[in-house]
């Protein structure tokens, strides 16, 4: 049987249901899965899309074909199939998700205790799977992590020195609306809910907090309700992202700097792994601080890799990725919320002010643009800016005294990213008009 080729990503299975990920291909990644594992339970959670639960009936229905016990943890956010992996040695597991991708999205993460299976790597494995299914069938045990899952999340701070903050927390309708009132139990705090309904069809706003249109709500009840902060998070919630109590949305390399000043104060000179897309002020800051920066090619497994290959204390990127060496090198946004809530605490100053140190440069969204031939694209910003220090980490890095640039090739578009950062806007801005004037 022929299986779409575009689902199996660099990181995970995702695609459109039914018309590109259907029943028949869970079942297939099901066995696949189960096949490159070799282990003989699998961990199996899921989120809340619509198309969720006969997709997991299927890739359970796949991995017990293979012979494979399923331990089935049910509705759960991401980072509590990695805690399962990671914290609690179940060899595999595996999370129906589409992450942050629009409600007709879904698709498959794959961890492994020692590692990952990305998605291309599956591809050939479905493709070529024996007709024949294993004489005994594994079974399915149902079993409930949450109360040492949220255990796990509250240690990460000290609960005693936690403030009693105003805070706007938008769940998006997403596996939020599940975990928050179960840390709620153990906080001081209070908050004011947004769209804590479990709702695959996203009724209030697009699933991916960095669209503009996602974030009107929150900005506009922090102003309301003059909150201290928000927080904003996806449908699986592994991107978190903060809102200031000027209704101000922070960017993640900025709030990763945050969190890696409490990391440094509880380990000094720890090893901090940052993007290459990541504000030059990341690494700056990380060295003023007695830390050592770790730059990584973007994408999270990328930066899972480097943490551990560098025994790194924590890591993160632009995404809203942050990710943890004590959660198994996992990333968890629910982490990155309550250690902020304790530096807070501590800073006894808003939030806008703590970021404002870190804004020394002007950072540009990255633009993507498609094109055709891209390695060519590329070979032309590498001739014309010779000036400057070069390294292909990830794509073209091109650095000069007051400014730089990435060029990278979108894994799964055909797109080229461009990201520039200068001293102000209007050079940022000219420095972008230049280059897209050379790849066009």
């Amino acid at each position: 049987m022929k299986f779409n080729v575009s689902i199996f990503k660099p990181y995970d299975v995702r695609g459109i249901y039914p018309k590109e990920l259907d029943g028949k291909t869970a079942y297939a990644v099901g066995r696949a899965f189960a096949r490159r594992a070799n282990a003989p339970e699998i961990i199996v959670g899921s989120d809340m899309r619509l198309s969720s639960p006969m997709l997991k009936k299927q890739l359970v229905k796949g991995i017990t074909d293979e012979g494979v016990n399923i331990i089935d943890i049910g509705l759960v956010p991401i980072d509590a199939v990695y805690f399962a992996v990671h914290i609690l040695n179940y060899p595999a597991g595996i999370m129906v998700t589409a992450s942050h991708n629009p409600k007709e999205y879904n698709g498959f993460k794959m961890p492994l205790k020692d590692g990952w299976v990305r998605g291309e790597d599956l591809y050939e494995d479905v493709q070529n799977l024996p007709t024949e299914t294993a004489t005994k069938k594994g079974k399915i045990k149902q079993i409930d992590l949450m109360p040492q899952y949220i255990k796990h999340i509250l240690s990460f701070c000290d609960l005693n020195k936690i403030k009693p903050f105003k805070v706007v927390i938008d769940a998006g309708n997403g596996m939020a609306g599940k975990v928050i009132p179960l840390l709620k139990k153990h906080l001081s705090i209070k908050i004011i809910p947004l769209n804590f309904k479990l709702d695959g069809n996203f009724p209030a706003h697009p699933s991916n907090p960095l669209l503009l249109e996602s974030q009107v709500q929150i900005k506009n009840a922090i102003k309301e309700h003059q909150a201290d902060f928000g927080i904003i998070l996806d449908g699986d919630t592994d991107r978190l992202f903060f809102v200031d109590e000027k209704s101000e949305f922070i960017r993640a390399d900025l709030t990763l700097l945050i969190l890696a000043k409490e990391f440094l104060n509880r380990e000094p000179g720890a090893k901090i792994v940052y993007n290459v897309i990541c504000s030059r002020v990341v690494p700056k800051k990380i060295k003023e601080w007695g830390g050592k920066p770790i730059r990584a090619k973007v994408g999270y497994a990328n930066i899972m890799e480097a943490m551990k290959e560098n025994d790194a204390i924590m890591g993160g990127e632009l995404s809203a990725h942050y990710a943890f060496r004590d959660s198994g090198y996992t990333d968890s946004g629910f982490i990155a919320f309550m250690i902020l809530l304790q530096l807070l605490s501590q800073e006894n100053r808003p939030l806008s002010k703590i970021v404002d140190e870190f804004k020394e440069y002007y950072k540009s969204d990255e633009v993507n643009i498609e094109i055709a031939d891209r390695e060519n694209a590329i070979a032309k910003i590498k001739k014309r800016y010779t000036g400057g220090q070069q390294d292909e980490l990830d794509g073209l890095t091109v650095s000069y005294k007051n400014w730089w640039l990435n060029v990278r090739k979108s894994n799964t578009e055909p797109l080229l990213r461009i990201t520039v950062e200068g001293p102000d806007k209007n050079f940022v801005e000219e420095k972008i008009a230049e280059i897209l004037k050379i790849v066009k």
